[in-house]
């Protein structure tokens, strides 16, 4: 394959630009909050859950409290029936005796269902504070959130800014590339994460490798435009004034 010396020092370019790139597209995707956020993600459902939870205890609790503020306002009704009979003293001697034995007995009654109805009142007390602390962790966890993914965000668009701005770059050396040239470079980079390398003081700044004898003699000998490559990691070695030839 024949490419100008100029060619072939546009694919270091493109390699740096590359390089560049997939370092942009790692950062975008370790942007710190985006673990907080995945975990607060994933807390939240149980947030709600203990919100809907307390809410129905709360809910149920209330109509408890009704039906006993219901059952002791039948008994007061049922005592002042019977007081105003007796007050009015209508009635044998025994309907009398019989409405104060039941007085009596609405009385006991009565405490009773109060009792009842003064417990019922504190757990519904103790429900609803314990509704109020899920609805106030549901409201924290909710507002860090969406701090974190403001955060993110912001993060992720100064990046998604430079990476595009490197793209652009990288179009316009691209444009300046053989598509040829430019097909195997790609190749070569999808197989070992870089398609190019500068030939720098015998080695190949791609693996590392010294070159031995035989292969920088290959790489003298060839023509300035001729596309040599590494013998060890096969990526286009592009020859520099630093080469060592």
């Amino acid at each position: 394959m024949k490419a100008s010396p100029q060619m072939q020092a546009r694919l270091l370019e493109l390699q740096e630009l590359d390089t560049r790139i997939a370092q942009l597209e790692h950062r975008l995707r370790s942007v710190p909050e985006l673990i907080d956020i995945a975990r607060m993600e994933g807390e939240q459902p149980g947030l709600e859950a203990e919100v809907v939870r307390t809410s129905t205890e709360v809910s149920d609790l209330e109509r408890e409290v009704s039906r006993a503020e219901a059952a002791v306002q039948l008994v007061r009704d049922r005592a002042a029936r019977d007081r105003q009979r007796l007050e009015a003293g209508t009635g044998s001697a025994k309907d009398l005796q019989g409405l104060q034995h039941e007085l009596e007995s609405l009385a006991r009654r009565q405490g009773v269902l109060e009792d009842e109805e003064l417990e019922v009142m504190e757990r519904v007390e103790q429900a609803q504070e314990a509704q109020q602390a899920a609805t106030s962790a549901l409201q924290a966890h909710q507002a860090r959130l969406g701090e974190l993914r403001e955060a993110r965000d912001e993060k992720a668009a100064a990046v998604v800014a430079e990476r595009e701005e490197v793209a652009a770059g990288r179009d316009a050396i691209v444009a300046d590339v053989s598509a040829e040239l430019l097909s195997l470079y790609e190749r070569l980079r999808a197989q070992t994460g870089s398609g190019a390398a500068p030939l720098q003081q015998r080695r190949c700044g791609g693996c590392r490798l010294e070159l031995n004898a035989v292969d920088l003699g290959r790489i003298r000998a060839a023509a300035e435009d001729e596309v040599v490559r590494c013998e060890e990691c096969g990526r286009i070695l592009v020859r520099t004034a630093e080469s060592g030839l």
